[in-house]
């Protein structure tokens, strides 16, 4: 039968969870991008794991990842530097101590990424590394030229399909956590899912990761593919857990801009390898924003995008570069052929998009939730290590380091548990059970949600912008799409992103990194990290104290 997850033998590459209502495995790992795959590898030797994952196995944030993966492979010097580049992208509020595992543990997992066989570029034999913005030094490995995400989901999913421990279930969507009261504290014992032709599974799990990556299309301008619609930071805060920096999103600069044209990312490399950004008068400008010029920090370059935009397009200018780059970037060349557009010959069109979350859900450095059973790590998670704004290419090394760490904690915590059994609670919206809401009528309200969100609660902000998303949030709530399809869910799930985001951004009065407000253009004075829990918003300096993690385990 189609979608039979058998124990003991790894479904086929298209299962499903159809015709099945209960199923307990020692770990649960939802999402499978470079952090989800990571872990579920290290987890399968210390019992079972079910990997699931919305759409086919593939499709992920980690596969649209062009520019590389950062990492500091040529002594301590460069591991020092790198750690100094991810502070000062960070704007103030980088978390050293999970910044320095980062590029620490960097290298050791990019090693084990080349001996399952990760296929990076190289010249004379030797690893390739280039430079991008924001970087001090030559840093950035790459695949394939500009697949550098795509080679690296490849060679992860080899790799664990290899493993017989591991069960990955593919068009799979999580509806919500399930959770118990354990020891006075509310603790995750797995989750309910929905399947792509309507079965519901529930599994129960020893522990549960949280790798779906982040949640660009809650805005109308995004480079993320469909999947990214936040599901795993929703559920989580459903459930109790607390989140931190969600109003911390950041746009990348250089996203193809033309009419009815998709929001290709033109990767940060293109200004590594020399690409000026030029306005509609043809003249450079990064001069009068920033030191680094094109290679500044991101929420420089697109607030800076944003400025030039208002007097017309503004373009990426490759022409005086002299190298074929249809060489270099392959896949880019070929999506702006498709335009009548050359690297080599002409003006590309850009403007921001949408890309990168650096808020989540609040973490240690491994992994480890508010909630006891339930760990999160990637662009799911917050841990500091971007602080305001990530440095670029630190996004797929996050995923890496991270993951791995998160799968130690998950097998050292449950070490001796058994699988939860009896009485617990989902905490799936009411809404779920009452009804249908038609397909195109769901499609008309999250459109609506996420060209809202781009007005209000995009890359400029101030207060009465955020005052308006609030009453169409309000107004959007009264028509929530109801039911257990596939997108009715996802819809509940922006929501909770946009309110996360709004909330978040009404509290910080000022600006700082990816977050700028008009109405409160400076910083503070001192830099503070936002949680949330509930509806309820506090800051403090340490977003990590021992306490608040899982206990202090």
């Amino acid at each position: 039968m189609r979608g039979d997850v058998v124990p003991n033998a790894v479904p086929s590459a298209d299962s499903t969870a159809a015709n099945l209502s209960d199923y307990p495995v020692d770990f649960l790992v939802i999402g499978a991008g470079i952090a989800g795959l990571s872990a579920a590898i290290r987890l399968a030797g210390a019992g079972s794991v079910l990997v699931v994952t919305k759409e086919e196995l593939a499709e992920s944030n980690t596969a649209y990842a062009q520019g590389g993966i950062a990492v500091a492979m040529s002594g301590e010097e460069d591991v020092v530097l790198h750690l100094k580049d991810t502070v000062a992208a960070g704007d103030g509020l980088v978390d050293e101590r999970a910044a320095r595992v980062l590029v620490e543990e960097g290298p050791r997992r990019v090693e084990e990424l080349l001996e399952w066989g990760t296929a990076f570029d190289r010249e004379n034999g030797k690893l390739m590394f280039t430079r991008e913005a924001a970087h001090s030094r030559s840093r950035i490995l790459h695949a394939n030229g500009d697949a550098t995400g795509r080679e690296i989901a490849v060679s992860l999913l080899r790799h664990a399909r290899a493993i017989p421990n591991i069960r990955l279930l593919e068009w799979t969507t999580c509806i919500d956590l399930l959770t118990q009261s354990h020891d006075g504290r509310r603790a995750v014992t797995g989750a309910t899912l929905l399947d792509g032709e309507g079965g519901i599974l529930t599994v129960h799990a020893k522990a549960t990761l949280i790798a779906s990556g982040g949640a660009g299309q809650v805005y109308s301008d995004t480079t993320n593919p469909p999947v990214a619609t936040g599901d795993g930071i929703a559920i989580a805060w459903r459930a109790g857990a607390a989140i931190s920096d969600m109003e911390f999103y950041q746009f990348h600069p250089t996203a193809f801009s033309a009419p009815n044209a998709p929001r290709f990312l033109l990767s940060e490399a293109l200004r590594g390898e020399g690409a000026y950004l030029v306005n509609a008068r043809g003249e450079r400008f990064m001069q009068r924003y920033h030191p680094l010029l094109e290679l500044a920090p991101r929420d420089v370059v697109a607030r800076a995008i944003t400025h030039e935009g208002m007097d017309g397009p503004v373009y990426l200018d490759m022409r005086h570069v002299k190298k074929d780059l249809t060489v270099r970037f392959p896949g880019i060349s070929r999506f702006l052929a498709g335009y009548l557009l050359d690297l080599n010959r002409d003006l590309i069109p850009v403007r921001p998009a949408a890309h990168y979350l650096m808020g989540g859900i609040l973490t240690d450095v491994h992994g480890r939730t508010t909630l006891s059973g339930l760990y999160a790590a990637g662009e799911a998670a917050c841990t500091g290590v971007h602080g305001a704004n990530r440095l670029a290419s630190n996004s797929l090394l996050e995923g890496l380091v991270f993951g791995a760490l998160a799968a130690e904690s998950m097998m050292s915590d449950s070490q001796g548990n058994t699988i939860p059994q009896g009485s617990m609670e989902a905490s799936t919206c009411k809404a779920t059970a009452e009804g249908r809401t038609a397909d195109d009528q769901i499609e008309r309200w999250i459109d609506d949600l996420k060209k809202n969100m781009w007005t209000y609660a995009g890359l400029l902000r101030d207060s009465s912008g955020l005052e308006s998303m609030q009453r169409v949030l309000k107004a959007l709530q009264e028509t929530m799409p109801k039911g257990l399809s596939r997108r009715a869910i996802e819809a509940r799930n922006l929501h909770a992103i946009a309110t996360m985001i709004v909330l978040s951004a009404q509290g910080r009065r000022e600006s700082r990194g990816a977050h700028y407000r008009n109405d409160y253009p400076e910083h503070d004075a001192v830099a503070r990290h936002s949680v949330l829990e509930a509806d309820q918003l506090i800051f403090r300096e340490d977003l990590n104290p021992a306490e608040a993690v899982q206990g202090g385990a």
